[in-house]
């Protein structure tokens, strides 16, 4: 546990440089630009912790389930060909906006979808016009087997907190059963919802409110140590 949590400690003290960065450099930075900067690292942030949290206790169950643990080199290669292979796969919604796709440090990658995309205002039903979307995701994760994956949900500010802590974990529960029903072993997946706590734009916008409300799938490459 040690290892995963000091590796989820490291993206989080990131994550805090750049929202301290951005706050304090007076840049101009557009609101999409420090949705790319921040809510990528702070998504991942959330996601190490959660998979550290939830799937350490039982790591050598799962490095057995998936047929043993990545080693050495072989771990940056293999996200690496992953991230390749949901940027073919993903190209019209990654150029479109939808999902974006990211290496992170640790050898993790970042899957992110658009909250207004995924779901109808308030709702935590994935739309059918999403399910393609959804399909290619799961069938990529399916392929790259040596993983686990965190799923976190995020709200803008409208409406209470508790409202939107529910919706946001209603939202990763969602596509977690998804991923789980097309055939992504369960031991692989955790999710949590994180509500109106973790923005990555400015609420006070509707670009930004947009931009905090998403699902974010974090990957991480199942290691022995």
């Amino acid at each position: 546990m040690n290892l995963d949590f000091s590796k989820a400690a490291a993206t989080a003290a990131i994550v805090s440089v750049l929202i301290s960065g951005c706050a304090a450099d007076g840049s101009g930075m557009t609101e999409t630009g420090r949705g790319a900067a921040i809510g990528t690292t702070g998504g991942a942030a959330a996601g190490a912790l959660i998979g550290s949290l939830s799937a350490d206790a039982g790591k050598g169950a799962l490095i057995g389930a998936v047929g043993g643990a990545l080693m050495g080199t072989a771990v940056g290669a293999y996200m690496q060909e992953q991230r390749q292979d949901f940027e073919k796969a993903l190209a019209p919604e990654i150029a479109s906006g939808v999902i974006r796709v990211q290496m992170l440090p640790n050898d993790e990658l970042l899957v992110g979808m658009t909250g207004a995309t995924t779901f109808e205002i308030d709702s935590d039903q994935i739309k059918p016009g999403f399910y393609s979307t959804m399909d290619k995701i799961a069938n990529i994760v399916k392929k790259y087997g040596k993983t686990q994956l965190a799923v976190a949900g995020h709200t803008d500010n409208t409406g209470s907190a508790a409202h939107n802590q529910r919706l946001s974990e209603r939202r990763a529960l969602s596509v977690h059963s998804y991923l789980e029903r097309s055939g992504v072993l369960a031991q692989r997946i955790s999710s949590a919802g994180f509500g109106l706590n973790r923005p990555i734009a400015n609420n006070e916008t509707e670009q930004g409110r947009r931009l905090n409300r998403r699902v974010d799938i974090m990957i991480m490459p199942i290691t022995a140590g």
